[in-house]
Order: C-alpha cells, then sequence, then structure tokens
C-alpha cells in the first residue's frame, strides 16, 4: 500500500464480491421489511372506519334524543288571581293582615262595621213576625168565612121562603078582607033598604015603632059592620105590602149570600197574599243576615295576599280590597311554536327547569290551547292587508306539575321558566 494512498476508514467496510452487505440506511430509518410498513396504515384506516362509525352512532342517538323533547324559553310561571272585593258598603273597622302574608281559605281578612247591618237584621225579624201573624189571622179566617158564608145562605134561602108564605097568606087575607067588605056592603043595602021601608010603613002606622026601632038599629049596625069590613080591608093591603118587603129583603139577602163563595175566595186570596208577603219578609231576613256576614271578608283561597285597604277606609260594594295568590295552583304557560306541535300530545311528561333557582320540576302537558296567543290580545292581528309576511305563531300550552312538586311554594307567578316536554 501506497504511503500516499489514502487510508481506509474504519467505518468504511469493504467486503468482497459477492459478499455485499446492503447499503447502510439513513438515520431514523426502520429496518422492517416493507409489508410490515404497511400495516400501520391499514389499522389506521379501521381506525378511521371505526371512528366514523362510532361518531354516526353517536350523532344518531343525539339526533334521536335531541328529537326526544321538545323546548322553548318562551315560559312563564302561571296561576288564577283571587281578587277580593267588598259586597257591601262600610267602614273598615279592623285588617287582619299584612302585604305577603300567606293565610288559609276561611280566615278573616277584613272586617266591615256590622253595628247598621244589626239593627237592619233586626227589623227584619220584626217584619217576618209581624207578616207571619198576618197570614195566620188570615188562615184562621179563611174557614170562618166559608163556614159563615154556607150559613147565611142557608138562612138567606129560608128567609125568602119563609117571607113568600107570609106573602102568600097576607094575600089570601086580603081577599077575605074584600069578601068581607063585599058581603058587608050587601048587607048594609039591604038593611039600609029595611030601614026605610020601615020608616014609610011606621008613618002609615002599619008596623009598630019597636020594629022600626029594631031595622033602624040594625041599619046601624050593618053600616058599622061596613065600616070594619073596610078596615080589615085595609089592614090586609098594608100586609101584603109588608110581606112583599120582607120578600124583597129576605131576596136581597138570598142574593148577598150567594156571593159567599166569592168572598170565601177573596178571604183565600188575602190569605196567600200575606202567605207571599211572609216569603218576601223571610227572604229580606236573609238577605239582612247574609249582608251581617259579608261585613267579614274572608279569603277564598289558601295563598299569599296582596292588600290595598285600611283601616278608616270607606268601601262601596264590588270595590277591590285584596289579591290572594294560590301559590299551590301554579301552571306553566309555555308558549311553542306551531311547528314544535307536531307530536305533542295531552299527559306527555315535562321537565321544567327554573330560573330563579336552578331547580328542575317534574309536571305533565295538561291542555293546549285552542288559538295562537295574538289572538287573545286586545288588538288581534288582522292579516287581511297586501303586505303579509307569514311568521310562526307561538301557541300556549298548559303545563300542570306533579303533585308535591312545588310544596315549598317557591314558585311565584311571572317566573322565566324553560320546559322540556318529552314526545316520547
Amino acid at each position: 500500500m501506497s504511503p500516499t494512498s489514502p487510508e481506509p476508514d474504519a467505518s468504511t467496510t469493504v467486503s468482497a464480491p459477492g459478499n455485499e452487505s446492503p447499503p447502510e440506511l439513513p438515520s431514523g430509518t426502520s429496518h422492517e421489511p416493507l409489508a410490515r410498513r404497511k400495516m400501520p396504515k391499514k389499522r389506521r384506516n379501521l381506525i378511521i372506519a371505526g371512528a366514523a362509525v362510532l361518531l354516526l352512532m353517536g350523532g344518531l342517538l343525539l339526533w334521536r334524543y335531541l328529537s326526544s323533547y321538545e323546548s322553548t324559553d318562551d315560559a312563564q310561571v302561571d296561576v288564577h288571581l283571587y281578587p277580593v272585593s267588598a259586597r257591601i258598603s262600610g267602614y273598615v273597622v279592623k285588617v287582619n293582615v299584612g302585604d305577603n302574608q300567606y293565610v288559609e281559605k276561611g280566615t278573616v281578612l277584613v272586617e266591615i262595621d256590622p253595628k247598621d247591618y244589626e239593627v237592619a237584621l233586626a227589623q227584619a225579624r220584626a217584619n217576618l213576625a209581624n207578616a207571619e201573624a198576618t197570614a195566620q189571622s188570615l188562615n184562621i179566617t179563611v174557614p170562618i168565612t166559608s163556614v159563615s158564608t154556607e150559613s147565611q145562605l142557608k138562612y138567606a134561602t129560608s128567609d125568602v121562603e119563609n117571607a113568600i108564605a107570609g106573602l102568600n097568606a097576607a094575600e089570601k087575607q086580603l081577599v077575605a078582607a074584600q069578601a068581607q067588605v063585599a058581603e058587608a056592603e050587601a048587607n048594609d043595602v039591604k038593611v039600609q033598604d029595611d030601614q026605610r021601608r020601615y020608616k014609610a010603613l011606621v008613618a002609615k002606622d002599619e008596623v009598630s015603632q019597636q020594629t022600626y026601632d029594631t031595622a033602624l038599629a040594625a041599619a046601624r049596625s050593618s053600616t058599622a059592620a061596613v065600616e070594619a069590613a073596610h078596615a080589615n080591608q085595609a089592614a090586609a093591603e098594608q100586609a101584603v105590602r109588608q110581606a112583599r118587603s120582607r120578600v124583597q129583603g129576605s131576596q136581597a139577602n138570598q142574593r148577598s149570600a150567594e156571593t159567599g163563595p166569592q168572598q170565601v175566595s177573596s178571604t183565600r186570596s188575602r190569605a196567600k197574599a200575606a202567605v207571599a208577603d211572609v216569603e218576601q219578609k223571610r227572604a229580606a231576613l236573609e238577605q239582612a243576615e247574609l249582608n251581617l256576614q259579608y261585613t267579614k271578608i274572608i279569603a277564598p283561597v289558601s295563598g299569599l295576599v296582596n292588600k290595598t285597604v285600611v283601616e278608616g277606609l270607606n268601601v262601596q260594594p264590588g270595590q277591590q280590597l285584596l289579591t290572594v295568590v294560590p301559590l299551590d295552583e301554579v301552571w306553566v304557560t309555555a308558549n311553542f311554536k306551531e311547528t314544535q306541535l307536531r307530536h305533542m300530545r295531552v299527559g306527555q311528561q315535562a321537565r321544567v327547569h327554573v330560573d330563579s333557582s336552578g331547580r328542575t320540576y317534574t309536571g305533565h302537558v295538561d291542555s293546549i290551547a285552542g288559538a295562537t296567543g295574538p289572538l287573545f290580545s286586545l288588538l288581534p292581528p288582522e292579516n287581511a292587508t297586501g303586505n303579509y309576511v307569514k311568521i310562526v305563531q307561538r301557541i300556549p300550552v298548559k303545563i300542570v306539575l306533579e303533585p308535591g312538586e312545588n310544596r315549598e311554594r317557591l314558585l311565584r307567578p311571572g317566573m322565566n321558566v324553560v320546559p322540556r316536554v318529552y314526545l316520547r
């Protein structure tokens, strides 16, 4: 080897022909075969495919979960407020509650001065007693009047019959008296003729003076008999006139007695009117009792009180004094879009998240309103215009909480909530 020849590097390996080693690879390069180097790429593809499947399944599950309920943030706690008003006029003497105080149903909230209504109640009781006494008296009079008029009718009928019989008897006596007058006058004519004839014969001394005196006495007696017969006839005529008057009077009494049923009916009508007056006075008494009860204004339901009345206030009927908020009867009014109601049904479970406390309550769909919210407003929209734009409407849905969910009474009407209704 020449001194000028370069010395072989220690790191350089010289191999004989036919025994060459593979060239040295750069640093960091694997010495594994090519087939082994292709295996990680397939594994990566499998991993990517698996991840894609997992993502797809997760997306599907997420889609199914998100589509299993409908939610909205346009929802509030709602309740029926109970306004408490006065039913009578009067002076407020006592207010038993304060603002935001919880009261039970039936609690006396306000008291109105009862003195005027106590006096009115006493007067109504007196009027009722008077009306009942009058009605009782008239009811007793009805049977008495009925019996009395019936007896009067019978008596009047009998009196008419008696008067007619008396008239018939008087007329017969008149006929007899007239016959007696005729007989007395006929006898008187005969006796007077005999007396005149005997007077002429006495003057001729053809009969004795005694015979003439007897004839003269007979003539005088005959004249007296005629006068007596005429007197009897006049008395009989007077008796007939009196009998006719009695008949007319008894007939008038009979006609009056025949009006007995009408009198009984009139008395019965007065009795019915008295009974009706009793009912009227009884109704007035009940009204007076109610007015006295109305002097104490009670809570219609249990809840919190918001009052506007103070002692010393003169109130009028219908004037609102307090408002009771029944916290045990609250519900949620959720205004869902019309596109969210496709699968929503009554009875579906719901969860209500309250913004103020962060608590979630359980409930269910109670009902769905019969119209959209704007139609219940004071000025509903009018779409029959030329610039109509279709807007998704919202329909109120009533969600009722399950029993016992609001036992702490933390929900207040008007609170914002986020309900979630599960469709399946």
